[in-house]
């Protein structure tokens, strides 16, 4: 199980949200870029980088992004506003990975489907991840502001179909509450063949590592347990590689 810190941008400032809410935040940092050499020296497998302005459509933190790249060796997954093929692109130009979420929705819903599967014949299939983002099992889009009302497991299952293998699965409700993983929509993605699932929201101790591990996923996301001082990349790297 890969350990995935993350860093979460808003203003150019590390920031974690409470359950997506843009209003209720903690600033943990003014440099994005030590928080990311940081993280790398510790071991983390995957910088998770979201862009928090571009999702909400407030501005973008693309400069920082790069200046991220430009100064670690870690694989890169950015998430954030990637809306269009030319953005995912630019991304994948720097990063490993580009997270995208509304548009793979938008895409789905429409008669542009097919552009869906063009994405993996240009992009590969490992490096565009699709986020299935949800509340109480519903999918939700456009930094978390809309409710789809699409099943979780039904849109997951959708996707795998299109040829899309790698996921990363937040329970809005869970997100900087530090209330712990949900573990059992996690078990329902992760029991979908050719799933690699990433889990995020909720961790808040090392037993939820612990926890989250049992199910096999791809890898875990560390957010405000890792800044809060109460779970460690170390301790938690020893839990994925069992």
């Amino acid at each position: 199980m890969k350990i995935i810190p993350a860093i979460d941008l808003m203003d150019g400032k590390v920031v974690r949200l409470y359950k997506g809410d843009p209003k209720n935040k903690i600033i943990y940092s003014n440099n994005p870029v030590e928080i990311a050499k940081k993280w790398e020296s510790l071991g983390g497998d995957i910088l998770h980088i979201v862009d928090l302005d571009a999702t909400l459509g407030s501005g973008e933190n693309s400069k920082i992004i790069k200046e991220i790249s430009e100064n670690t060796s870690i694989p890169l997954q950015v998430a954030g506003g990637l809306r269009t093929e030319e953005k995912i692109s630019e991304v994948l130009d720097f990063a490993s990975r580009a997270v995208i979420g509304t548009i793979a929705m938008q895409l789905k819903e429409s008669e542009q489907d097919n552009i869906l599967s063009d994405f993996i014949q240009t992009f590969g299939s490992e490096r565009i991840v699709i986020s299935i983002d949800h509340v109480d099992g519903k999918i939700v889009t456009h930094g978390w502001q809309n409710n789809t009302g699409i099943d979780l497991y039904d849109a997951t299952n959708e996707f795998v179909n299109y040829g899309f293998t790698e996921f990363l699965t937040t329970n809005v409700s869970k997100d900087g509450t530090l209330e712990g993983p949900d573990i059992e929509s996690l078990k329902k993605i992760c029991q979908i063949k050719k799933c690699n699932a990433i889990a995020s929201g909720g961790i808040s101790k090392m037993q939820d590592i612990q926890d989250v591990n049992e199910i096999d996923p791809f890898g875990v996301i560390l957010g405000k347990a890792l800044y809060e001082g109460l779970v460690s990349i170390e301790e938690a790297k020893k839990i994925g590689s069992n």
